[in-house]
C-alpha cells in the first residue's frame, strides 16, 4: 500500500524527533538527555567543583537487558535498576507540526532524565484528542502493534490524559500508559534531596493522584454502612459502606493535610533568612529560567559554588544561594531556582510556590535561556509566563543565552531579535561572564539615602558598613575623621546621622 504525503511527513518528523534515541545507546543508558543536547556539548565548566552530588547521583545506574527476577538472594545488594523501555505519543493540530516535534523531543529528554529508554513513537494529525483513547481508533491500534514490535513495556503520552483515557488506551495498548505530568513527578521525586523539596513533590503527586485513583469493584468494601447480622446486611438494607478506594482518599487528603502543614512550618526559617538580607538591604538576584538552559553552571561561573550540574532536566530542585560581590565591594546573593518547562503541571507550581518565592522577592532576575536550544522563543514565553504566576513580572530582567559556544553567527542574529539587550555567555568557556557580571552590578538597586558624614576614626565598623551595603560615592581622610560621601540604607542613615556634615 502506498504512504500518504501526511503519513510521510509524520514519519520524517519522528525520524527528526528519535534520531538521537537511535544511536549513542550508552549515553541514553545512563540518562544524558541526548533529545536535547549531545554528551560531547555536556561538559563541566571549570567553576563547577568536584561534582561529589553527581557521582552520587549517579552510583545506582539503570541499565538495558536486566531481569528483574532475581537468581541468587545474594544478588539483592548488588542489584541494579532495569531500564523501561518506552514508545512516545502526541497529537497535534493542522499547522502545529515543529511545535510537535519540539515537544515530543523535550518528552523523550524528560523520559531519558526519569531512566527510560525511547524505542519509538507515534505522532498524530487531528483537531482535538479523541476524548476516549486519547488517539483516534485505527491509531490506537497502530500503536499496539508498534508496542508489540519493539518490546516496550511503556506508551507515554505528550499531555496529561484524564484517567478514562488513560484506562481505556491501557485496554486496547496492554502495556502500562503514562502522561508527561507523571514523568516530570518521577524526576523531581528522584532529585529531591532537602525536606521541604520531598514534602512539596510529595504533595503534588498526591494531588495528581488524588483523582486517579482506580478501583477494582465491590470486592474491596472494607466497612459496613451499619449494623450488620451475620448475613452481612444491615437493617433497612444499608449500602456496603465505606470501600476500600474511599478509605485510600481519605488518607490521601489527611496527608495531603500534614505536607501542607509541614510546608508551612518551612516558612518561618526561610522568611528569616530573607527579612535578614532585607534588614542588611543586601540585595538579591534570583537566576531563572528554562530546565537544562545552564542556571547551575551560570551560578558556578559567577561564584564557584560548586552546585550539582547535569546534563539532564531538573537536574537541581532545591533553590540555592550564594554570596557574592561587586567590584566596589557591595554584598549581593546570587539563587538558583528551580528550572521550567512547557505544560508545567499546575500541582507542582502550587506545591513549589514557597521556593519560587525567591523569583517573586528579588530585587533582579537573570533570565537564562538555551541558545543552542530549536525554540528559544518558547523557552522564554514558558518562564515569563510561570513568573507571571508567582507575581514576577515587573522585577527588572536580564536575558542571558546561555551555551554561546554552540550558537553560530547566523542563530546570535535570530535571538538578538527576541531580546535585544541579551547577553551571550557560554558557562563551560567562559565567555561573557564578566561582561555579565558588570551589567548585574550596574543593575542592582542604589541604597535610597544619599549621606554625608565625617565618621570618626574609633567607628571603623560605619565606614565598612558604608563599604559593604552601601554605594561609596566618594572617602576622604580628616583629621576629625573619614569624610564618606554614599548611598546607604534607611537604618544605616540613620546610624550616621549624629555624624552628618555639611
Amino acid at each position: 500500500m502506498t504512504k500518504t504525503n501526511d503519513e510521510n511527513t509524520t514519519t520524517d518528523a519522528l525520524d527528526r524527533v528519535l534520531a538521537h534515541a537511535d544511536s549513542r545507546t550508552e549515553a541514553r543508558v545512563f540518562g544524558a538527555a541526548q533529545a536535547l543536547q549531545d554528551a560531547a556539548t555536556a561538559t563541566h565548566g571549570v567553576g563547577d567543583g568536584e561534582q561529589w552530588d553527581l557521582e552520587d547521583r549517579h552510583a545506582l545506574r539503570r541499565v538495558g537487558g536486566l531481569s528483574t527476577e532475581l537468581e541468587d538472594v545474594t544478588e539483592v545488594e548488588y542489584r541494579q535498576l532495569r531500564l523501561e523501555n518506552v514508545v512516545l505519543v502526541g497529537v497535534y493540530p493542522q499547522g502545529a507540526q515543529e511545535d510537535a516535534e519540539n515537544s515530543l523531543r523535550e518528552l523523550a529528554a524528560l523520559a531519558e532524565t526519569a531512566g527510560a529508554a525511547v524505542l519509538d513513537g507515534l505522532l498524530q494529525r487531528r483537531p482535538h484528542p479523541d476524548p476516549a483513547t486519547y488517539l483516534g481508533r485505527g491509531k490506537a491500534q497502530e500503536l499496539k502493534d508498534i508496542v508489540a514490535a519493539v518490546g516496550a513495556d511503556t506508551v507515554i503520552a505528550d499531555a496529561e490524559l484524564a484517567a478514562s483515557q488513560r484506562r481505556a488506551l491501557e485496554d486496547v495498548v496492554k502495556v502500562k500508559v503514562i502522561d508527561r505530568t507523571t514523568v516530570i513527578l518521577d524526576i523531581f521525586s528522584q532529585h529531591a534531596k532537602s525536606r521541604e523539596g520531598k514534602a512539596q513533590v510529595e504533595l503534588a503527586q498526591l494531588e495528581y493522584l488524588l483523582p486517579r485513583l482506580r478501583g477494582w469493584g465491590d470486592s474491596m468494601s472494607r466497612q459496613a454502612g451499619g449494623q450488620v447480622g451475620a448475613a452481612g446486611a444491615g437493617m433497612g438494607s444499608r449500602g456496603p459502606g465505606e470501600t476500600k478506594i474511599e478509605l485510600d482518599r481519605r488518607r490521601i487528603r489527611t496527608r495531603m493535610a500534614q505536607l501542607r502543614k509541614q510546608i508551612r512550618e518551612f516558612a518561618p526559617a526561610r522568611d528569616a533568612k530573607r527579612a535578614e538580607r532585607k534588614r542588611n538591604t543586601i540585595p538579591s538576584v534570583a537566576i531563572a529560567g528554562y530546565t537544562n538552559a545552564g542556571k547551575s553552571s551560570l551560578l558556578n561561573a559567577l561564584t564557584s559554588a560548586g552546585v550539582l550540574v547535569e546534563n539532564a532536566l531538573f537536574a537541581t530542585l532545591d533553590a540555592t544561594v550564594r554570596r557574592s560581590e561587586t567590584q566596589d565591594g557591595r554584598v549581593y546573593t546570587l539563587t538558583d531556582t528551580v528550572g521550567f518547562v512547557r505544560n508545567l503541571p499546575h500541582q507542582l507550581v502550587e506545591a513549589f510556590r514557597s521556593t519560587l518565592e525567591e523569583v517573586a522577592e528579588a530585587d533582579l532576575i537573570v533570565h537564562v535561556v538555551d541558545g543552542s536550544h530549536p525554540d528559544p522563543s518558547a523557552q522564554l514565553q514558558t518562564v515569563r509566563d510561570v513568573m507571571g504566576d508567582v507575581g514576577a513580572r515587573d522585577i527588572p530582567e536580564i536575558v542571558v543565552f546561555n551555551k554561546g559556544d554552540l550558537v553560530g553567527d547566523d542563530e546570535r542574529l535570530v535571538l538578538r531579535g527576541l531580546a535585544p539587550d541579551a547577553h551571550f555567555v557560554s558557562s563551560r568557556t567562559g565567555e561573557g561572564i564578566d561582561e555579565l557580571r558588570q551589567t548585574i552590578e550596574r543593575m542592582l538597586p542604589m541604597p535610597a539615602v544619599e549621606v554625608r558624614a565625617l565618621v570618626p576614626y574609633d567607628r571603623g565598623d560605619l565606614v565598612s558598613a558604608v563599604h559593604e551595603s552601601g554605594v561609596l560615592l566618594s572617602a576622604e581622610h580628616k583629621e576629625g575623621g573619614t569624610l564618606v560621601h554614599a548611598h546607604v540604607s534607611e537604618r544605616l542613615a540613620a546610624e550616621l546621622a549624629r555624624y552628618a556634615a555639611d
